[in-house]
C-alpha cells in the first residue's frame, strides 16, 4: 500500500494526458515482463520440436564423440575442435534468445489498421505471446519498424510489406527507456516525461528536444564566406568583404611578396582571408600574379569544392584548386612522366607512418648521399620497397615518433609493402588471349577483392616522399606558382611541404591557414618546422581571435574539450546563440530512433537549412544515413563530395573538416567514439565546431569522458 502511494505521489503534478501516457507505459512493462517470466519458467505453448537440421548436428556430434575415443594422440585434436564447433551449432539452434527483462524493448509503436489498435514493441530480439497482447520486434529486421522511422503520431501511413499493403494510422509513437528494469523515460511525439533520481517523474518541455529554428542560412552559401547568404526568401546579407574585421582585413593586405601564417580557432576566417589575399594579390599584379599560375591545395575533396565555388564571387575563378592527393598525383606523373598505379585503400597505421615526421628525419639521413643518377622513379621504388621491408629502420622510425605509432606498424608496413611488390596478376595472364578467361564468375577482374590487388601499386602517401627524394638529389622541374595557398595546413605532411616549396616561385609568396588543435592526422610537426621545410621560416604571423562561425555555446564546449590542447587565449565568441543539445540513451538502437525522428522533424520545419550529421568514421556514418535514407532530403557524403545544397549531409569527421552548416549533430558522442585519448580530443572538436547555429550531441551508451561537466548536466 505505501509503495503504490508513493508511486501516486510522483506523478501528481503531472497533467491528467501525461499521467495516462506514464500509467500505460507501467502497465505494458509489466505486462511485457509477466510474459518473459512464463516464457523462462517453462516451454512456451506451441514452442515446436527440434528441427531435422538439429538432429543431423546431433548426430554429427555422436559420430564425433565416437572417433575422438579412438582417435590417435595426432588426430585428436582435430576432432576435439570439430566436436567443439558442433556444439556451439547445436546451441545456437536449440536456444531462444529472449530479450533482456532488464530492457525488453526500446520503443512503442501502436497502429490502426481498421480492426481496432494494436501495439508493437521494438527491441533486440523478437517475441510473441499474443495471448498477453505482447509483440516485441526486433527493430533492425522487423517490416513494421518502418512505420516508427517514416511517421509521426496522428500519421496516415501506407507501406509495403512482404505479401501485403499495410495501410492505418499512427496512434502512438514513444520512444522508452528501460534502465536496469526500471522505466525511466518516455519520447513522445507530443510530450517528455523523464524519472528523476529521487523517482518523481517531470514533464519537459518538448521544445527542448527540437532543434531551434531560425537556422537556415547561417552556413557558408555560394557567394559567401562564412556569413551566410540566408535562404531564398531572406533578404541577402552584406557581402562579406566588407565584413573583414581590422586584424582580417590586415591579413588580406600583407605584402604578397611576404609569406603569411594565419592561424585562429574554428570559424575565426582562415579560409576567408587566405582566399581574399590570393584574389587581391591577382587583382593587384595581374602581369606578375596571374590567377592561372596560382594554387589552392586542401587535405579533403569536400573543401576544395567549397574553395573552388567561394572563389568565384572574388573574380579568381580561375586559379586551381586541388586536393592533396590529386596535387601529388599529378605532379608525380608530371616530373616522372609516366602513370603510377594506386592503391585505393592502404591500412590506416601504414598512412600514419609513411605522413609521421619522424620517417621524414630518418629518410633525409638514409638518403644523404643518395646519387642524382638514382633519382628515377624505378629505382626510387626500388630503394623505398627496401626501407618499408626494413624492419630496424622501421622500428627507429617508430621509436622516434614521440608514442604516435605503435609497434605493430612496422609488421603492418612489411605485410602491405610485400604485397604491392608482387607481380601483378594481369602479366601473369597477358598469354591468354580470352577476355573472359581474365574475369572471375561475376565479371570483375580476378584480383578484385584480393591481396593480388596490390601487386604492383604505390600508396598516394609514397608519392610524396618519392617527389621528396627526387626533388632533394635532383630538384624538380617546371615554373613556380606565382602564389600558392595552403588551407587546413596543420594536416600536411613534412614530405608534402618540402615538395610544394620547391615548387614556389621566386618570390616565395604563399599563404597557409591552419589551427593545431584541429589536427586530425599524426603528421603535424608544429608550426615551426613546417615553416622552415616549406622554405618560408621568414613568414608573419597573423593570429584571429575572434569566432564568427559558432554561437558562444559551442566555443566554450569547443574549449573545454580541447583541455590541455586548448590554446592559452580562448577565441571570443561573435554572438550568443541556442544552447547545446544533449541527450544520452542506454543503447544505440534508442538514440538512432531518437535521432530519426528529430531529423525529420527538423527537415519539415527547416527545409533551407544544411544539416549535417558528423560520425566517427565512414562505416558509422552508413549506418545512420540508412536510419534515414528514404528521407529525399537525406544524402549520404564520403570522401567530400558536398553538394552544399540544403538537406541532410550524414557525413564522417574528416570529410567535413573545414567546411561549416547551419546544424550539426554528433550522434556518437560516447567513450567508444571518442575516449581520453589528444587524437579523440581534436578530432571531437572539429565536429562540434562545423555548425553555425545550433549543436546536438547524442549517445547510445556512455558519454564520452571528453565532454566532463558538460555531460552531467
Amino acid at each position: 500500500m505505501l509503495e503504490s502511494t508513493t508511486m501516486l505521489e510522483s506523478r501528481l503534478d503531472l497533467p491528467v494526458e501525461a499521467r495516462a501516457v506514464l500509467e500505460e507505459e507501467e502497465a505494458l512493462l509489466e505486462r511485457v515482463r509477466a510474459a518473459l517470466d512464463r516464457a523462462r519458467r517453462g516451454p512456451r505453448p506451441g514452442a515446436r520440436a527440434p528441427a531435422p537440421r538439429e538432429l543431423r548436428s546431433v548426430a554429427a556430434l555422436r559420430e564425433l564423440r565416437d572417433e575422438a575415443a579412438t582417435a590417435s594422440a595426432d588426430d585428436l585434436p582435430a576432432v576435439l575442435l570439430e566436436m567443439s564447433v558442433r556444439q556451439r551449432l547445436i546451441e545456437q539452434e536449440t536456444r531462444e534468445t529472449l530479450p533482456d527483462p532488464l530492457c525488453p524493448y526500446l520503443a512503442h509503436l501502436r497502429v490502426d489498421e481498421g480492426k481496432g489498435a494494436k501495439d508493437y514493441l521494438l527491441g533486440h530480439a523478437t517475441f510473441l505471446e499474443p495471448s498477453a497482447d505482447v509483440r516485441i520486434l526486433d527493430w533492425r529486421v522487423a517490416p513494421v519498424a518502418q512505420i516508427f522511422y517514416r511517421y509521426r503520431e496522428g500519421d496516415e501511413y501506407e507501406e509495403t510489406f512482404p505479401g501485403r499493403v499495410a495501410e492505418g494510422v499512427v496512434k502512438a509513437r514513444r520512444i522508452v527507456v528501460v534502465e536496469r528494469g526500471v522505466l525511466t523515460r518516455i519520447v513522445g511525439d507530443g510530450l517528455v516525461l523523464t524519472r528523476r533520481g529521487d523517482g518523481q517523474w517531470t514533464l519537459e518541455d518538448r521544445a527542448a528536444l527540437a532543434m531551434q529554428p531560425g537556422g537556415a542560412g547561417t552556413a557558408a552559401r555560394p557567394g559567401s564566406l562564412g556569413v551566410g547568404a540566408g535562404a531564398l526568401d531572406r533578404a541577402r546579407t552584406a557581402d562579406v568583404t566588407a565584413l573583414l574585421d581590422p586584424e582580417q582585413y590586415a591579413a588580406v593586405c600583407a605584402p604578397a611578396q611576404r609569406p603569411l601564417l594565419v592561424l585562429g580557432s574554428a570559424g575565426s576566417g582562415k579560409t576567408t582571408v587566405a582566399l581574399h589575399r590570393l584574389a587581391r594579390i591577382a587583382a593587384l599584379d595581374p602581369a606578375r600574379c596571374p590567377l592561372s599560375a596560382m594554387s589552392v591545395v586542401v587535405p579533403e575533396e569536400g573543401l576544395a569544392r567549397l574553395s573552388r565555388r567561394l572563389l568565384a564571387p572574388l573574380g579568381a575563378g580561375e586559379a586551381q584548386v586541388k586536393t592533396l592527393d590529386a596535387w601529388s598525383a599529378a605532379t608525380a606523373r608530371e616530373v616522372f612522366g609516366r602513370p603510377i598505379a594506386l592503391c585505393a585503400d592502404p591500412p590506416a597505421l601504414v598512412t600514419s607512418l609513411k605522413r609521421h615526421p619522424a620517417l621524414f628525419r630518418a629518410l633525409g639521413r638514409r638518403f644523404a648521399k643518395l646519387a642524382p643518377a638514382n633519382a628515377t622513379l624505378p629505382r626510387l621504388r626500388r630503394r623505398l620497397a627496401d626501407v618499408f621491408t626494413d624492419r630496424g629502420f622501421l622500428g627507429g622510425v617508430v621509436a622516434d615518433s614521440g608514442g604516435d605509432l605503435p609497434q605493430s606498424a612496422v609488421e603492418e608496413t612489411v605485410r602491405h609493402t610485400v604485397l604491392q611488390l608482387a607481380e601483378p596478376l594481369e602479366k601473369e595472364l597477358a598469354s591468354i588471349i580470352v577476355p573472359e578467361m581474365k574475369q572471375a564468375l561475376d565479371g570483375r577482374a580476378i584480383a578484385e577483392g584480393t591481396p593480388d590487388e596490390l601487386a604492383g601499386t604505390l600508396d598516394v602517401d609514397d608519392l610524396p616522399i618519392l617527389l621528396f627524394l627526387r626533388a632533394a638529389r635532383r630538384g624538380l622541374d617546371g615554373a613556380g606558382w606565382s602564389h600558392l595557398v595552403l588551407d587546413e595546413a596543420e594536416d600536411f605532411s613534412l614530405f608534402e611541404l618540402y615538395v610544394l616549396g620547391k615548387l614556389l616561385g621566386e618570390a616565395r609568396s604563399v599563404t597557409l591557414a591552419g589551427d593545431e588543435a584541429q589536427q586530425t592526422s599524426s603528421s603535424f610537426a608544429g608550426w615551426d618546422a613546417a615553416l622552415s621545410t616549406l622554405g618560408v621560416g621568414d613568414a608573419a604571423t597573423c593570429r584571429l581571435a575572434v569566432s564568427y562561425r559558432c554561437p558562444r555555446p559551442v566555443t566554450e564546449l569547443a574549449r573545454r574539450l580541447l583541455g590541455k590542447l586548448a590554446p592559452e587565449a580562448p577565441a571570443r565568441a561573435a554572438r550568443d546563440g541556442a544552447p547545446v543539445g544533449m541527450f544520452r540513451f542506454p543503447t544505440e538502437a534508442q538514440a538512432h530512433l531518437f535521432l530519426a525522428g528529430a531529423l525529420r522533424d527538423l527537415a519539415g520545419r527547416e527545409p533551407r537549412a544544411s544539416v549535417a550529421v558528423i560520425a566517427r568514421d565512414a562505416d558509422a556514418a552508413r549506418q545512420i544515413h540508412a536510419l534515414v535514407a528514404d528521407l529525399p532530403e537525406a544524402r549520404l557524403v564520403l570522401e567530400g563530395e558536398f553538394s552544399f545544397e540544403p538537406g541532410i549531409d550524414v557525413t564522417d569527421v574528416d570529410s567535413a573538416k573545414g567546411l561549416e552548416f547551419d546544424y550539426v549533430v554528433v550522434p556518437d558522442a560516447t567513450a567508444a567514439a571518442y575516449p581520453m585519448t589528444d587524437e579523440a580530443r581534436r578530432r571531437l572538436h572539429v565536429a562540434v565546431t562545423r555548425t553555425s547555429h545550433q549543436l546536438w550531441l547524442i549517445a547510445g551508451a556512455a558519454w564520452s569522458p571528453l565532454l566532463g561537466g558538460a555531460a552531467e548536466r
